[in-house]
């Protein structure tokens, strides 16, 4: 008898478990975690008083200028979806010399990272390899832009594809990418490309542990054709330290072009065919422990065509920071700027600027 109500106690058993099962098999598959989407932006804006301009701001005119004004503002949408894949949605509103601002896209990109691999795959309108990283060493994008950039002979983004990839807690990093070669800001060009390569090698460590931290040894090489035909190239190398209350850098750059860059300081001053250009940079931060106020300084010494002369550009920057908060950072600098040449025939060649800049961010 027990034997018999055993036997069906285990058949009703079986039964019960192949409905749940069932069940199961007939249940819909659980939905995709949604997306995570944020918003987030930067503004850097300014208060400008020329101490001495002969130079003039872009030729349009000499003497000094005072004004207020938003040198950029950012807007970000990051988009984080399942199978380790990143969007971002970078717009960039600049100023155009009127009241009105420019709008456009800077970075614009998908960007795939496989389970458990170092290095992270990207498409559309992204990093270049050289600015984004420099600027993270410098961290006072809110002064200006880095010598390469205010100069035009690199850009912080353009249309291509590349690889990011970063071994054993950054002590490596680099970026490869090939784009079209113009920049964000200057159309797509024609149908030569530019290859470009960075590399950072951490030969020290220090209490900063980031992409940029430590003693660090770093290369760039970017090869290109511009839009027409016409050698783009440039080659840099830098040696930094950057720990939480230091940073110190020396850069070293090479630069060949057939065409002029375009850039803020370039005033045309390159000349001849194929000029090779040679470019001088050193910078330094100092952040006393438990702090709110940092002392930063700059000097660029840029040779356009190395074999013509007089045509020296030398920037010096030096000023004080204070961090608000969080969120808001003020700086106070002196921005100085003189060519050994005389362009546009003027008599003395100088631009020299106090500043009062701030960066905010949401």
């Amino acid at each position: 008898m027990h034997v018999r109500q055993l036997l069906t106690l285990a058949a009703a058993g079986a039964a019960s478990a192949t409905s749940i099962s069932t069940l199961q098999a007939q249940a819909p598959a659980a939905p995709p975690p949604a997306p995570q989407v944020t918003v987030s932006g930067v503004v850097y804006g300014q208060f400008q008083y020329d101490l001495k301009d002969s130079v003039g701001a872009a030729g349009a005119s000499f003497g000094k200028q005072n004004q207020f004004s938003i040198q950029r503002a950012y807007v970000n949408v990051i988009g984080r979806f399942g199978s380790n894949l990143l969007t971002r949605v970078t717009a960039d509103i600049a100023p155009s010399g009127t009241t009105n601002q420019i709008y456009r896209l800077k970075y614009a990109y998908a960007a795939w990272t496989p389970t458990g691999s170092a290095l992270t795959y990207k498409f559309g309108l992204i990093h270049t390899p050289w600015l984004d990283w420099e600027e993270a060493l410098w961290d006072y994008r809110m002064q200006g832009p880095m010598v390469t950039d205010r100069l035009g002979y690199t850009t912080a983004a353009d249309v291509g594809a590349g690889i990011d990839g970063k071994w054993n807690n950054d002590q490596v990093n680099g970026q490869l990418t090939v784009v079209n070669g113009e920049g964000y800001s200057r159309g797509t060009g024609d149908k030569r490309k530019d290859v470009q390569l960075r590399l950072s090698v951490r030969v020290m460590d220090t209490d900063d542990a980031s992409r940029v931290g430590g003693l660090r040894v770093s290369g760039y090489a970017g090869i290109g054709k511009a839009t027409g035909g016409g050698d783009r190239n440039r080659f840099i190398g830098l040696v930094s330290y950057k720990s939480k209350q230091f940073t110190l850098a020396g850069e070293f750059a090479s630069t060949k072009d057939t065409v002029s860059p375009v850039g803020a300081d370039s005033l045309n001053l390159g000349g001849g065919a194929n000029p090779t250009g040679r470019i001088l940079s050193a910078f330094g931060v100092v952040h006393p422990p438990n702090s709110k106020v940092s002392a930063i300084a700059r000097v660029d010494v840029i040779d356009p065509n190395t074999s013509t002369s007089p045509n020296q550009l030398t920037r010096l920057i030096g000023g004080v920071s204070y961090q608000v908060n969080a969120n808001l950072r003020m700086l106070a600098d002196v921005d100085l700027l003189s060519f050994e040449a005389t362009p546009r025939n003027q008599t003395t060649a100088t631009r020299q600027q106090g500043l009062v800049q701030m960066q905010f961010t949401f």
